[in-house]
C-alpha cells in the first residue's frame, strides 16, 4: 500500500500499514497506466523535475515504499502480484530525481529502503541520512549510497522525504523541509503531526486523493490503520455507532529491541530452561501477554489505545455521538498485528452481505472459512500486503445492527 511507517514518538513503535501520499508513486512501473491527469503544477517549483506533470495512475505495482512495524517484509497482494494505487506523481522521464530516508540507520529507515528497491521505485537516485551511521556506505539496487549526516538544506534537495525518526525529531524538522526549491513533499510516520488539523492524516484507499498532495502528509499508527481498513467499507454501507476493539499486537510494534527480546527470550528459555529478564519491555513477554502499551492516560487507557479513537474520528471525518474504545495488548508474536472488533450500526447488517462488501474493498482479503479452519492469523498475514478479515458473525449484543470479526495485518 502507499505507505511508510517510521517509529511512533511516544511508544518506539514501528507502525504498520500508513500512508505515502499520492504525489509519490508509481509513474515508472511496468503496467502503469495513466487514467486522468491533476492540475498542473508551478515547472518553476520543481527544479529538476522542470517538466514533471502530475497524474492520476493504476498499474502493477505500489507508488512507494511500504513499510509496517509487524509486515516489514516484501507485501504481496492475495494474487501474489505487486497490485497498483491510484496515485498522483511528480514525475520527468518517468522517474523523480532523488528520494531522501531521514533515520536510515534504525529499522524503519532499512526497510523503507528495501521497499524502494524492492518496487524498483522510478528515482534517479536515494540519499540516505543519519548521525551515527554517516559516513558508511550502504549497498542497494540504486548504486553503492554514502549515509549522509542530517540537514534540512541537503534533504530538501530531494523531491520525496520519507522520516523514519522520532516524534519530537520530525515536529521540529519535517516542516522546514517541506517545500523548499524543489517543493519537497515529506512523509512522516511518527505521532508529530497526527492531531493538527492543518497536516491530513492519510490511508490512500481511505481518504487520499487531495489530502495526499500536501507539502506533510502525516499517517496513522499500526494499529489504527489494520483496522481501519476493515472498518472503512462497512462504515461506508451501515454506519458506524460504536466501535469496541481488542487488539493483539506483536513484539515488532516496539522495534528491532521488542523483536529481539522476544526472540533472546525464547532461546534463553530453550537453552537454560528460563526466560531472560525485561529489559525493553515492562514484563516478560515470552509465554505471556502484557495489556499494556504505551503509557496510561488519567482516563485509565493507555495511548495506543486513545490513538485508536482520535485517529479513526479524524480519518473517517465521525461524529462525536459515534463511540469508539480499545484494548491494547502485546502478544509474543514476531510480526503481524490481530484486533477483534465488535460494532454496532446504524443500519442492519447482515453477515453474508457484509462478507461481499468486504471482499470487494481495496486492500482487504476475506478469509472466513471456519468449516476448513481458515480465518485471519498473523503467521499468514505476515509479508502480506492485504488486511486479512475473518470470522465475520451477527453480534449477539447488538443483533441485526452489529456485527463481530476478527482482522491480520
Amino acid at each position: 500500500m502507499d505507505a511508510f511507517l517510521t517509529p511512533s514518538a511516544a511508544a518506539g513503535a514501528l507502525a504498520p500499514r500508513t500512508v505515502v501520499g499520492q504525489q509519490l508513486a508509481a509513474a515508472a512501473l511496468p503496467s502503469a497506466q495513466v487514467v486522468a491527469p491533476l492540475p498542473a503544477q508551478d515547472p518553476g517549483s520543481l527544479s529538476t523535475l522542470a517538466s514533471a506533470q502530475q497524474a492520476l495512475l493504476s498499474g502493477s505495482a505500489l507508488g512507494l515504499a511500504a513499510l509496517a512495524c509487524q509486515r516489514a517484509q516484501r507485501r504481496k497482494t492475495r494474487g501474489g502480484r505487486w497490485q497498483a494505487r491510484r496515485v498522483g506523481v511528480a514525475v520527468s522521464a518517468g522517474k523523480v530525481g532523488c528520494v531522501g530516508i531521514v533515520g536510515s540507520s534504525g529499522a524503519v529507515g532499512q526497510e523503507m529502503l528495501k521497499c524502494l528497491e524492492e518496487r524498483q521505485f522510478p528515482t534517479e537516485k536515494v540519499r540516505l541520512f543519519a548521525k551515527r551511521a554517516a559516513g558508511t556506505v550502504v549497498k542497494s539496487k540504486f548504486g553503492d549510497i554514502t549515509v549522509e549526516p542530517f540537514s534540512v538544506e541537503a534533504a530538501q534537495e530531494c523531491e520525496i522525504v520519507l522520516m523514519a525518526v522520532s516524534g519530537s525529531f520530525s515536529e521540529e524538522f519535517s516542516p522546514q523541509i517541506g517545500g523548499g526549491p524543489l517543493n519537497t513533499a515529506v512523509i512522516d510516520n511518527s505521532s508529530a503531526f497526527r492531531y493538527k488539523d492543518d497536516v491530513p492524516l492519510v490511508v490512500p484507499e481511505i481518504n487520499g486523493g487531495k489530502n495526499s498532495e500536501a507539502k506533510l502528509v502525516a499517517n496513522p499508527n499500526c494499529t489504527t490503520a489494520i483496522g481501519a481498513m476493515a472498518l472503512w467499507p462497512l462504515h461506508q454501507k451501515y454506519k458506524l455507532k460504536k466501535v469496541l476493539m481488542s487488539t493483539y499486537q506483536a513484539a515488532s510494534g516496539a522495534g528491532a529491541e521488542g523483536m529481539q527480546e522476544l526472540e533472546d527470550g525464547l532461546t534463553a528459555y530453550v537453552k537454560e530452561g528460563a526466560v531472560s529478564k525485561p529489559e525493553y519491555f515492562a514484563h516478560q513477554l515470552p509465554f505471556n501477554v502484557i495489556p499494556q502499551i504505551d503509557a496510561f492516560q488519567e482516563n485509565g487507557y493507555t495511548k495506543e489505545e486513545m490513538k485508536v479513537t482520535w485517529e479513526l474520528q479524524k480519518i473517517f471525518g465521525l461524529p462525536d455521538d459515534v463511540k469508539v474504545s480499545c484494548t491494547a495488548v502485546r502478544v509474543p508474536t514476531l510480526r503481524a498485528h490481530s484486533e477483534s472488533i465488535v460494532i454496532e450500526t446504524e443500519e442492519p447488517v447482515d453477515p453474508a452481505e457484509a462478507r461481499e462488501v468486504l471482499s470487494k474493498a481495496e486492500g482487504v482479503k476475506v478469509v472466513d472459512d471456519p468449516a476448513s479452519l481458515k480465518y485471519p492469523m498473523p503467521l499468514n498475514a505476515t509479508g502480506q500486503y492485504d488486511v486479512e478479515v475473518g470470522r465475520i458473525r451477527q453480534s449477539l449484543i447488538f443483533g441485526d445492527k452489529g456485527l463481530e470479526f476478527f482482522v491480520s495485518g
